[in-house]
């Protein structure tokens, strides 16, 4: 019995222990308890149990999943830093053409565009609502331009549109800006010309770097991730052999084609041979105005002389003569026959619209390499027309008078024809500050148009409607 109970006390004893030893356990941070049930008896309430305490120290590391979509979801969000989307700097309505791309020429289309300039990129958008577009893959369809590298400059050679700059970006496109509204595009290319200033001139930049590594996939980043632990394989090595074998090849075929394209330059007829030989025609479109003149030993080239008698005799009451557009189409046809010297009748059916033949006139004009008022002269004519109206009139007669033969009989006879224009302005709602609107930049303009387009736009439209208004005491005898 006393056995029995002394091993009954000491039973409870450890009991108790165990108890308190569990409390512990459950009272401690990160406590784990196991069951560990007796395999002999599986009924047994004495079953044994036994506790683990962990410390924060030593807390079990969640095993790193290197399955494909895990391990791009990890990677990419350590590696790469979100993508800040850039503040949009300007935005807005402008006519575009693109004109190259990748270095391969295209056929000029202008459409309207809404250009929108954040950052170093500049989006095309068809309207305002496909910028706003919530699903990503519309909003992608937009032509996007990189403005890292690349070149902006005015191009008024480039089209027959007044006000046109042109952006060159170094993958080798080229595109087109336009707006009739001087200040618009001037406010335009001084926007995209400071973002431009503003890149490094390298084209790799760090955004492009992120923008191209966060595209690639997942199965990259795993084998750039085990490079290091993974020996070149010898087919590398022979890849490598091979690229740089065909690296020299190419330069041996680049400077062959080099040497024969320098054999067939020196080789080449002149211009003037083959002008001769009549392959190639002067063309009155896009020549210089004295050139003209001398080819045709006249001081006004006959085209000029052609329209307007055209336009005298059957359309000086038409609404809104030289301010309404033609069909561009008709006009390009009869500015191909004119450079062809093709005969040119413009009481032909064809050119029953009046319009393509003042549009005709306008764009021969505008084309002229030097415009009707030549460059020398467009600074002392903005003086000119500064001054009290005695001395204008003297100052800017005495300009005029001191132009070249060609210029000076050339501008009598255009700017005699469109007083016959303003004498039936009560027909054709043509007056003399809307000529001047039409044809001031048009007939002058100054060599370099950057700073002051604007003030510039104002004294041309002012110096062609004076030469309207006085144009007797202009062009009239010194008596």
């Amino acid at each position: 019995m006393e056995k029995r109970t002394g091993c009954g006390v000491q039973k409870s004893t450890n009991c108790d222990n165990s108890l308190e030893t569990l409390n512990s356990a459950h009272q401690a941070t990160g406590a784990v308890q196991m069951r560990i049930k007796n395999a002999n008896n599986h009924h047994d309430r004495q079953s044994q149990t036994k506790s683990m305490i962990l410390t924060d120290a030593a807390k079990v590391t969640e095993p790193i999943s290197w399955h494909r979509r895990n391990h791009s979801q990890h990677v990419l969000k350590d590696v790469i830093p979100p993508l800040e989307h850039p503040m949009v700097e300007k935005e807005g309505y402008l006519q575009k053409a693109k004109i190259a791309d990748g270095g391969k020429k295209l056929r000029k289309n202008w459409s309207t565009s809404w250009i929108v300039l954040s950052g170093r990129k500049i989006e095309f958008y068809k309207d305002p609502k496909q910028q706003a577009l919530p699903n990503m893959k519309d909003r992608h369809k937009a032509e996007s331009v990189d403005l890292c590298g690349a070149h902006i400059e005015w191009a008024k050679e480039k089209s027959s549109r007044k006000s046109v700059f042109q952006i060159t970006t170094v993958s080798g496109n080229e595109f087109l800006l336009q707006s009739d509204i001087d200040f618009i595009i001037l406010d335009w290319f001084n926007a995209i010309k400071n973002a431009i200033d503003r890149l490094p001139k390298n084209p790799s930049c760090r955004s492009l770097e992120l923008f191209n590594f966060q595209r690639s996939s997942s199965s990259e980043l795993l084998s750039h991730g085990h490079a290091d632990r993974k020996e070149q394989k010898p087919e590398h090595r022979k890849s490598f052999m091979f690229r740089l074998h065909h690296s020299a090849s190419d330069s041996s075929d680049k400077n062959r084609v080099k040497s024969r394209l320098k054999k067939f330059i020196s080789r080449r007829p002149s211009l003037k041979t083959l002008q001769e030989k009549g392959l190639i025609k002067d063309q009155i479109f896009g020549s210089h105005l004295h050139t003209v003149c001398e080819r045709e030993h006249s001081t006004v080239p006959w085209f000029v002389k052609q329209c307007i008698e055209a336009v005298e005799k059957r359309g000086l009451d038409v609404d809104g003569i030289y301010r309404v557009s033609g069909n561009l189409a008709t006009i390009q046809k009869l500015r191909f026959i004119v450079n062809q010297e093709e005969e040119l009748n413009l009481d032909d059916s064809q050119w029953e619209d009046i319009h393509v033949v003042t549009g005709a006139l306008k764009m021969f004009f505008r084309e002229l390499p030097e415009p009707l008022f030549p460059y020398s002269f467009f600074e002392r004519f903005v003086e000119a027309i500064k001054q009290d109206s005695n001395v204008r009139i003297k100052t800017i007669k005495s300009l005029v008078k001191s132009l070249p033969a060609p210029n000076h009989d050339t501008m009598k006879i255009l700017f005699g024809h469109l007083t016959k224009i303003v004498a039936k302005a009560s027909q054709n709602l043509m007056s003399t500050q809307s000529l001047g609107i039409v044809f001031g930049p048009t007939l002058l303009r100054a060599e370099n148009e950057s700073g002051n387009m604007a003030v510039h736009m104002v004294y041309q439209n002012q110096i062609a409607e004076f030469l309207l208004s006085e144009y007797d005491k202009i062009f009239g005898s010194e008596d």
